[in-house]
């Protein structure tokens, strides 16, 4: 759940700070006073998880220095200003500053508890954005969650390294829900570029002629500037690249052409064509695939993952389990091999929705993850694939599933996992190091 939003209050009014203070906490809102601008400004600083509101006229530190400060700080911060009878329009002005919105005294509470409302909703939507930039601006925190130990996952994780370094254009190809998108953004964010612009467009949401419109221009008055030029430094890229028309095709190709080479915009092109018996290569014109296709990376479905599939599960599982406040359901030997075989075509988004709805059932304390795995077409059996596994395969993914599992539950002590687990120390340890699992990384 989303933690309860703060509002700092700032009055030199005692009984003014209180009663505002008590009515926002009624509401839901996490509050604290300060007596002074200056107290305040040593507790509100960047990123604050919430909103001020602040009295205009105060000793020392007046409310219209105040936001000045504050909007120095940070310039998106909202601040709900309060004027006395007669201040109007040193309140307006204080909205051309940048002041979210103003109250005159007396005012009626519940619009005291509407404004607040406005306002911490915009702030968090700001928070939530930085924190996604941040995100997808750090390389490092990218490639982990590129989860998995597979041997098509480490390769997986070695061109990325290596075609970030790249100036070339890169195509991105593989099955729907794999995670071409993340792809993209890690190539971007371990290369040369990732403090340089990243534009997402995504082609297939657009009518063509908006299409051209948003990538080409020409760009209106109200209108966002065009996406090659928004791009340019940077890294564009273009989702769904095959829903491009023969002429919108030919302009892309003419800005590449005039670009000369990719060393001043990078596009990244995603396909996503593997999986309905077509490819890129036969629906975009052979000069433009070429181009794009300079470097190429195919993202693996996830059913070549391997035990891959239940770390993942694992994970998501841990993930929903504490977004609904419950335990995440355990994974018997069956329903580990059940998911090793299942096919998947919806690929990692499937396993999310499936982890998801195991969480939910073990809740509830009905169903089974095999009930998830169903086909559409015979919901009497689980879906399996027709490749044939070895028993070994699976009894050695769930058994470092299962050491995987108690060493995070008891955060890494050896003692309690030797004596759930039935084990003795030296055992333990050498499956330990035959699975790649370290104690270091369970510890707290």
């Amino acid at each position: 759940m989303a933690q309860a939003m703060k509002i700092a209050i700032v009055d030199d009014e005692q009984d003014m700070r209180q009663s505002i203070s008590q009515w926002l906490a009624l509401s839901g809102y996490d509050t604290e006073t300060f007596a002074s601008a200056e107290d305040a400004l040593k507790g509100v600083g960047q990123d604050y998880p919430g909103i001020v509101v602040s009295d205009i006229k105060m000793p020392g530190m007046d409310g219209m220095q105040f936001l000045k400060k504050l909007k120095g700080v940070d310039s998106s911060l909202p601040v709900i200003m309060i004027t006395g009878h007669g201040d109007v329009p040193m309140a307006v002005e204080a909205m051309r500053i940048g002041a979210f919105d103003f109250l005159e005294k007396p005012f009626n509470p519940d619009r005291m508890t509407e404004l607040a409302k406005k306002a911490t909703v915009a702030r968090r939507l700001t928070l939530d954005n930085r924190a996604l930039r941040r995100e997808l601006s750090d390389g490092g925190a990218l490639m982990k969650k590129l989860i998995g130990a597979s041997p098509v996952m480490e390769r997986l994780r070695e061109d990325i390294l290596d075609l970030g370094q790249a100036d070339g254009h890169v195509l991105i190809e593989g099955e729907t829900g794999t995670g071409k998108t993340l792809v993209a953004h890690a190539l971007h964010a371990v290369g040369a570029r990732a403090n340089k612009k990243f534009v997402l467009i995504a082609c297939a949401a657009y009518e063509d002629d908006d299409l051209s419109k948003r990538l080409f221009g020409p760009a209106g008055q109200d209108d966002p500037i065009p996406a090659i030029e928004e791009a340019r430094g940077g890294t564009i890229v273009l989702e769904d690249v095959e829903a491009l028309s023969e002429t919108n095709q030919a302009r892309l190709l003419t800005a590449i052409n005039e670009q000369g080479t990719p060393s001043e915009t990078r596009i990244v092109a995603i396909c996503n064509l593997q999986d309905e018996g077509k490819t890129c290569e036969s629906v975009l014109r052979n000069d433009l695939f070429y181009r794009l296709a300079a470097l190429r990376i195919t993202v693996p479905p996830l059913r070549t993952r391997g035990e891959d599939i239940l770390t993942l599960f694992t994970r998501l599982g841990e993930v929903f389990a504490d977004e609904y406040g419950c335990d995440a359901p355990e994974v018997s030997a069956q329903e580990a091999a059940q998911l090793l075989q299942a096919p998947w075509p919806g690929n990692v988004r499937q396993l999310y929705n499936v982890a998801e709805r195991a969480v939910l059932q073990n809740r509830r304390g009905t169903g089974s993850i095999a009930s998830l795995l169903m086909t559409e077409d015979d919901e009497s059996q689980p879906a399996i694939t027709t490749e044939g596994k070895p028993l070994k395969e699976f009894v050695e993914a769930f058994e470092r599933m299962l050491i995987d599992n108690t060493m995070r539950r008891h955060k890494g002590s050896i003692v309690n996992v030797m004596d759930e687990l039935c084990l003795p120390r030296r055992t333990l340890n050498e499956k330990m190091a035959k699975y790649g699992l370290q104690r270091s990384d369970y510890l707290g």
